[in-house]
């Protein structure tokens, strides 16, 4: 295993099990597994494996792999404030944020494993949902809901 497999390898267990907010943790903790690796490495290596930073209650912020299924991830609410419309159309759903959150949305949904969504795209500001044919509208507002309280408002 070369050098770099290792180091994302490393990353990735760091990230499922611990509770990591800032580049600066994320760096001592390779160090203390042996690993050594420049800021700006690291900064590649969470771009290229698509890492996000979603709100958590208690940290702040905290690093999170795509698609990983982490059951205590606690959406806060200030951050689901930022959702500013939901719209249908056939098997898509479009979600409006304010400018700069809709990754930072995305990822419970993602997380969260929602059977009528087949897979999420985020930009700055929007979400694109893509939803199974004859997805269930009721089933899927109500899990969206659960993750977004504010949904049930606009």
């Amino acid at each position: 295993m070369n050098q770099k497999t290792q180091r994302l390898s490393i990353i990735r267990k760091i990230i499922r099990s611990e509770y990591i907010s800032s580049q600066e943790e994320l760096i001592a903790r390779l160090v203390e597994c042996g690993v050594q690796v420049t800021q700006s490495t690291l900064s590649r290596d969470l771009k290229f494996m698509h890492v996000a930073k979603v709100p958590h209650k208690e940290k702040g912020y905290i690093y999170v792999l795509p698609n990983s299924p982490r059951s205590d991830l606690v959406v806060s609410t200030n951050i689901t404030d930022n959702i500013t419309d939901i719209a249908f159309s056939g098997n898509l759903c479009v979600i409006t944020t304010k400018p700069g959150y809709a990754s930072a949305i995305s990822v419970p949904i993602d997380s969260r494993g929602i059977s009528d969504i087949l897979g999420t795209i985020a930009g700055d500001n929007t979400i694109l949902l893509v939803l199974r044919e004859g997805f269930d509208m009721d089933n899927l507002m109500e899990q969206l809901c659960a993750l977004f309280p504010s949904l049930k408002l606009l």
